[in-house]
């Protein structure tokens, strides 16, 4: 069984085989959580992601693409492209399909924790509150699925309203 859990704080510090980086298409880790995560783990990351980018063209919703960590705690960097968000898009479906991703692409190389952060919430517009009920909800499932896949996984907040908001949406039957 798995435990999931929330922390406030700096997903670049979390000591869990990896972390989930909320990424655009193109893996230009420029702003956000991308950028928090190339400045800790160093420039590696980056050459990585353009060289899975040259490889395999950009990042497709429910797809993840895994780099090494650097400098990070984290042995991988598992990428994923959560929705903009917008009215006429199905965004739960796309954030949940960003979820999976992330966690099939950590057991795939042979992670058994896992720090994701509220993918989307940022400078992507999804509202706070709807997209860690999303995530959360999606890692239930995946996990009632996979029972035996992952020891932990930590749901990371870095300022205490989205930890709250993790809280709140892990509070929920």
């Amino acid at each position: 069984m798995t435990y999931v859990s929330v922390v406030q704080g700096d997903i670049t510090q979390q000591h869990v085989d990896a972390i989930v980086n909320a990424a655009n298409e193109h893996l230009a880790h420029g702003g956000g959580v991308a950028a928090a995560i190339v400045r800790a783990g160093g420039r590696v990351i980056q050459d990585e992601s353009d060289d899975w980018v040259r490889r395999h063209g950009p990042l497709r919703p429910g797809q993840a693409a895994v780099t090494t960590g650097g400098a990070l705690h984290a042995r991988w960097v598992v990428h994923v492209v959560g929705p903009r968000y917008r009215e006429t898009q199905d965004n739960e479906g796309l954030l949940r399909q960003a979820v999976t991703a992330a966690l099939d692409a950590a057991t795939e190389v042979g992670a058994t924790s896992v720090a994701l952060p509220a993918i989307s919430a940022g400078i992507f517009g999804y509202p706070r509150d709807e997209a860690t009920r999303v995530i959360v909800s999606a890692v239930r499932d995946w996990t009632e699925t996979h029972p035996d896949a992952l020891e932990t996984v930590l749901l990371v907040g870095f300022d205490a309203g989205t930890a709250e908001s993790f809280r709140a949406a892990l509070d929920e039957p």
